[in-house]
């Protein structure tokens, strides 16, 4: 399905809209999230490989048995990434012990500005479970293909450039399916009542 054209947002402080996305078609963030028409249920996931913001190999292996959930994104993202990032920082604390078990993915689709380091610093400002993801532009591109996520560059002035991409969290069971998906500016509560019925909580 192609992209829609999308306004260019006015970069905006860090942390103040709380920014998901949506659907089975999903939806696009930055410049300007939009949602696309939903379609109906499809497969999601499957085998990958990519690096950890620590270096570290990291596959579907090592989610094997885990709730988890994963977001595309990538650092110089204005405002949906750095506020997804920390409304999910808050929600995990306030999961608490109950959260443990999760692991929390976010796949950069920018690797030619995020590099190892600069991928480890950004997450540094967030909750330490979450695990920072690169690749290769194709493996990049095949990750995003499992999930049927979306991204393009967008070129600004200056020759400087942004990214539109998919913007929802995509919540997976312990067997590797899809459980259930965080929308763009959906309630905090809803997202919370998401997560707890992902980890069986009451």
């Amino acid at each position: 399905m192609p992209l829609k054209d999308h306004a260019m947002h006015k970069p905006a402080l860090l942390l103040l809209i709380a920014a998901l996305a949506t659907t089975a078609a999903p939806a696009l963030a930055g410049p300007n999230p939009a949602v696309l028409p939903t379609g109906e249920a499809y497969e999601i996931g499957g085998a990958f490989g990519l690096t950890t913001q620590r270096g570290a190999r990291f596959t579907e292996a090592d989610l094997k048995g885990k709730p988890y959930l994963v977001f595309f994104g990538f650092t110089h993202c204005p405002e949906v990434c750095p506020t997804t990032l920390f409304e999910l920082t808050g929600i995990l604390a306030e999961l608490g012990r109950a959260a443990d078990e999760l692991v929390p993915v976010f796949v950069t689709v920018d690797p030619e500005r995020d590099t190892q380091d600069y991928l480890s610093s950004y997450l540094g400002a967030f909750d330490k479970r979450i695990v920072g993801l690169r690749g290769s532009a194709e493996e990049t591109a095949a990750m995003a293909r499992l999930f049927r996520a979306t991204y393009r560059k967008v070129p600004l002035d200056g020759g400087d450039y942004t990214m539109d991409h998919t913007a929802i969290i995509y919540l997976m069971d312990r067997q590797g399916r899809l459980f259930d998906k965080i929308e763009y500016l959906e309630e905090h509560a809803s997202q919370i009542a998401k997560l707890k019925r992902l980890l069986a909580v009451d």
